[in-house]
């Protein structure tokens, strides 16, 4: 039993050992990751510690927990003090629960918690063991804490290179925060390669730092490449979130619905973003008047809407909110602030205007036009000077004629009843309206078309006026035959009294007569003719004859009024045939068409007889009438009559008989239309007068000046040739003949002797320049050229079509007046030579 005891003893320790390391297999199997903070001695209450990647975790998490009630996480993984916390010299720790209650699901999260103090002798035994490991030279991840509170110089971390373990290496840093701006912010220990932080820094002003590690030997060698550092700064909660705008200004109408978005707002935080920093939440904290609350905010569009319908401007115009953002998602350690909104209340028209009384009595004098009678005045809350606000009033009934109108005062709002067409007391004394009002703008509110509408009474009193005499109808007429007898009475133009309705006591008087026809009678405006009335005269329309009469009374009041006089037709009048000239063009037209006019009304007109009327049988052997219609008939010649002007008598008559004879002239003429025989004296040959026009004229002038300017110039010439003797060069038998009978140009050539020079035949006589004469035939014509010799150089202009030309004006000394002979000696001197040279049937000959 002795033996066996400490052999159980053995075995119970070893179980419980296994106990013990199931357990903390079964604790540690639920562990996500540890995770050490590095942080103060003390920490303050609300601060933030560091944060915790969760979604490396746990991604779907909908439940944080933290083991230790003296901290908080947050769902971004931030760690924040709930409390103060003093930190000992032993490691502090929590456990951070993850749980997803959908699926019971679970995950922890050790954090153990360090004290800064302690870092530099763990950093020391590290670097031991880093030593004996022979660590890589690579980059480290970094990070601290923005406005740190220390102590400085605050560890980072330590930078090692493999190589040390070789050789004696130098640590150093370049890049922002060393040897650029922000300056002297990090540096590292040359031996140790321990990075430190001088001072805080603020995140919002440098997010992250990339600076260069160097590790070099004391003579200069570097065994490793400039490594890169990224020093990230963790942010902390530090910039309160600010709204955009100090007052927010926003307006909405009364009477909205329930929903209806007022407006929005919004703030900015300079902290890090999609963070709890800058999660922000709206609200409203305040509202004046305070009762009953009528907005809502949404907390994370800040969208303010009406939580109520009950919107009226006629009782509150404008709200005032406070409004407040807070961020860390709006929980109660979040950083806030607040601001005002102000909402305007707009005016719908949701108020009717209303007659003040419900009816109005007015009196007006009869015949007085353009005058304000009556002004109503109504009352509406709505806002004032708005459309909302401004009246329309409208005469509903009693107004069928037209007698009044109601306008709108634009500054008073009341409604000026006017009277815009004059009253007659003697047919109406009193006269009752019916007037309504209604907005400018439709009103908003559903309601019947009763209640759509104010109206009220009007009672219109119409006083008597004494009247002058009425002219009514003021167009009256009378019947009237024209050609009537002078002394003929007839009915005038009657006035009366619209009292006594009687036209005694009026006097009348005749203000306008066109052509002095009739007169009116004083006291009863009967009418008598004094000249001949004509019905066809021009001064009459549709057989009515206008005069104008002045009615007037005891008292001086007048009146005017037309009389028309319609003159009744009588036939006085005879068809005729207007057009007395017409044109027969003998080989396009057999006939002609002429057409009667009767100037009484129809009744005394057509059908129209034509017959020819002549005493001789010559008339009716060469023409013929034959009816086309009621007013027309065709004339037409027989028995083939020669060319010239007839004279055709033709009677034509009305349907009463009363005819009249038209002779006309008839032309037959040898042309194709009648213009073409209009302006001939012969109707067969023609020869008529020639008209000419301006531009004519101007160049028969023109071409009269040219011709005696030729003239002029052709006698200078002779009297200059005259002075001259006629002297047959010596050296005559010395000149060439040159005779070419090509049909086509050839190579003729020309010889200067003498000083003769040649000229076109038929060309305008030169008396200057000395021109002998040259015959010259274009195209297979025959060309003689005779020149005189001498120093002269020859020209010749060749051209199809043209004549060639010596020209003996250029160079040489020979006078011009040498070479001056008359037609005839060249005449007798060439004759006999052409003779020879043609018999010869030479074509050419040459020196």
């Amino acid at each position: 039993m002795a033996a066996a005891r400490p052999s159980g003893s053995r075995s119970g320790a070893l179980c419980r050992l296994l106990l013990l390391t199931l357990a903390i297999l079964i604790f540690a199997s639920d562990a996500c990751k540890n995770v050490t903070l590095h942080v103060p001695s003390k920490l303050d209450a609300e601060k933030l510690v560091g944060r915790v990647n969760l979604k490396e975790c746990f991604t779907a998490a909908n439940l944080i927990h933290s083991s230790d009630p003296d901290f908080q996480i947050l769902e971004d993984g931030s760690v924040y003090t709930t409390n103060t916390i003093l930190l000992s010299s032993e490691k502090r720790s929590f456990t951070i629960l993850l749980s997803n209650t959908e699926n019971q699901e679970k995950k922890k999260i050790f954090v153990f918690l360090e004290h800064q103090t302690k870092v530099l002798k763990k950093r020391h035994t590290k670097e031991k063991v880093l030593r004996r490991a022979k660590r890589r030279w690579a980059p480290i991840p970094c990070s601290m804490l923005e406005n740190s509170l220390g102590p400085f110089p605050l560890f980072l971390q330590q930078v090692q290179s493999d190589t040390a373990q070789n050789y004696t290496i130098y640590y150093s840093i370049r890049g922002p925060g060393v040897d650029q701006e922000p300056r002297n912010l990090f540096y590292v220990e040359r031996d140790t390669g321990n990075l430190y932080c001088t001072r805080p820094v603020d995140r919002e002003q440098y997010e992250s730092f990339e600076i260069i590690a160097f590790a070099t030997t004391p003579d200069g060698y570097t065994p490793e490449l400039p490594l890169p550092l990224i020093i990230k700064i963790e942010d902390e909660n530090d910039n309160y979130p600010i709204f955009t705008e100090e007052t927010y200004t926003f307006t909405i109408f009364e009477n909205c619905r329930v929903g209806t978005t007022v407006g929005q707002v919004c703030a900015t935080d300079k902290d890090e973003p999609d963070t709890m920093h800058t999660r922000l939440k709206y609200s409203i904290i305040g509202q004046v008047p305070p009762s009953p609350t009528l907005f809502s905010m949404h907390p994370t569009t800040g969208v303010i809407t009406t939580a109520s319908s009950q919107l009226d401007r006629e009782l509150i115009d404008k709200y005032q909110l406070k409004i407040k953002v807070q961020d860390m998602d709006g929980q109660y350690f979040g950083l806030q602030t607040t601001s005002t909104c102000i909402i305007n209340i707009d005016d719908v028209n949701d108020h009717l205007p209303t007659f003040t009384r419900t009816s109005y009595v007015t009196s007006v004098e009869e015949n007085t036009v353009d005058v304000e009678i009556l002004r109503v005045t109504v009352e509406d809350k709505d806002l004032v000077n708005t459309a909302n606000w401004r009246a329309n009033y409208t005469i509903l009934k009693g107004n069928e004629n037209g007698n009044f109108k109601i306008v709108t005062d634009a500054k008073t709002n009341e409604g000026v009843l006017c009277v815009v067409k004059p009253l007659n007391y003697e047919e109406k004394q009193q006269m009752i309206l019916q007037i309504g009002v209604v907005n400018e703008a439709p009103f908003s509110r559903e309601a019947s078309s009763r209640s759509a509408m104010s109206t009220a009474t009007v009672t219109v009193n119409v006083e008597d006026q004494d009247e002058g005499p009425e002219c009514n109808p003021p167009i009256q007429t009378v019947r009237m035959k024209e050609n009537a007898e002078v002394g003929t009475t007839s009915n005038g133009y009657k006035a009366y009294d619209p009292e006594t309705r009687s036209s005694s006591g009026i006097r009348y008087k005749k203000l306008t007569d066109p052509t002095g026809w009739v007169t009116v009678d004083e006291n009863t405006g009967s009418i008598k003719v004094f000249r001949s009335l004509d019905r066809e005269a021009e001064t009459i329309k549709n057989g009515i004859y206008n005069i104008t009469v002045l009615a007037s009374d005891q008292g001086g009041r007048t009146c005017t009024g037309t009389l028309g006089i319609i003159l009744q037709d009588v036939n006085d009048n005879s068809p005729f045939i207007p057009k007395k000239t017409v044109i027969i063009c003998k080989p396009t037209m057999s006939s002609a068409e002429i057409v009667a006019v009767d100037p009484d009304e129809p009744i005394h007109g057509p059908p129209f007889d034509f017959s020819l009327e002549s005493s001789t049988s010559e008339v009716q052997r060469m023409w013929r009438l034959k009816a086309i219609n009621d007013t027309a008939a065709r004339l037409s010649y027989q028995n083939d009559p020669p060319f010239g002007l007839y004279v055709v008598p033709i009677t034509v008559r009305d349907r009463l008989g009363m005819s009249s004879v038209t002779s006309l002239d008839v032309t037959l003429c040898d042309c194709i239309t009648e213009n073409d025989c209009a302006h001939r004296v012969d109707p067969r040959i023609g020869g008529g007068g020639v008209q000419l026009g301006k531009w004519a004229i101007l160049a028969i002038l023109l071409g009269i000046a040219l011709l005696f300017c030729v003239l002029f110039t052709l006698v200078c010439g002779a009297s200059g040739t005259s002075k001259q003797p006629k002297v047959i060069p010596d050296d005559l038998a010395q000149q060439n003949l040159i005779v070419s009978n090509t049909e086509a140009p050839g190579d003729d050539k020309v010889y200067s002797a003498n000083g003769f020079t040649t000229q076109t035949v038929g060309a305008s006589a030169q008396g200057v320049c000395g021109t002998v004469g040259s015959g010259v035939k274009n195209g297979g014509q025959e060309t003689i050229e005779m020149v005189k010799g001498g120093h002269q150089t020859s020209e010749s202009c060749r051209g199809a079509g043209h004549h060639h030309t010596l020209d003996s004006c250029r160079g040489g000394h020979t006078e011009v007046d040498n070479c001056r002979y008359t037609y005839s000696e060249w005449h007798s001197f060439t004759q006999p030579r052409l003779g020879e040279e043609s018999i010869r049937g030479h074509t050419l000959i040459k020196n």
